[in-house]
């Protein structure tokens, strides 16, 4: 039957517990970007850490003058271009070492429906999500963590299925004239794809 398998964490905690200093920039973090927990926050710090290691340890390699080492750098800068994480153009490894967790945590789904201006707060967007009201290219996503990438973010749409999808619906109306309000254009949607699952 082979060994059961025990789901492990996929981030690490603070090592000391009680840093006031800290505690208060992870409270603005989850406020601003409407995360519902500090876990979130710390599996974006440690997703960011695993790409600053891999950064520093190909640099290492790239002084050496390993091969494989430049064609990591490659898969690695392109990597994090199709997520939108770096920028298009010619990204450096320093450009790697310079992220920050906002730059990740500006990726994730919720932020990107908030920042297209499809819905009213990060936390809105993030419980709309999970209802089942957002598809990207015709599939429903219900996570709000989901790494949205440059290609995909064009995608975005109200689900089909969703009552959201009524161009009229009430909600769509207020948030409509709650950004004319504020002199915000929204972002056009995508039609819903027909026939997604």
């Amino acid at each position: 039957m082979g060994d059961p398998k025990f789901l492990r964490r996929r981030y690490e905690t603070p090592k000391h517990p009680w840093e006031a200093g800290r505690m208060e920039e992870e409270r603005k973090l989850l406020q601003r970007y409407g995360l519902k927990n500090k876990r979130e926050l710390w599996k974006a710090q440690s997703l960011l850490r695993g790409f600053r290691r891999q950064a520093r340890d190909l640099q290492a390699r790239l002084r050496a003058g390993e091969d494989q080492a430049r064609r990591e750098v490659d898969q690695l800068l392109g990597r994090l271009t199709r997520l939108g994480i770096l920028p298009v153009g010619t990204p450096t490894i320093d450009d790697v070492l310079a992220l920050s967790t906002e730059s990740l945590l500006k990726r994730r789904l919720e932020w990107v429906v908030f920042s297209r201006g499809l819905a009213p707060t990060p936390f809105g967007a993030r419980q709309w999500i999970v209802h089942g009201h957002f598809s990207i290219g015709g599939h429903r996503v219900t996570r709000p963590g989901y790494l949205v990438s440059s290609g995909e973010e064009a995608q975005i749409a109200y689900s089909p299925t969703s009552p959201l999808s009524n161009d009229d619906h009430t909600v769509r109306v207020e948030l409509r004239e709650r950004l004319a309000a504020k002199g915000v254009e929204p972002v056009p949607v995508a039609p819903p794809v027909e026939g997604g699952p």
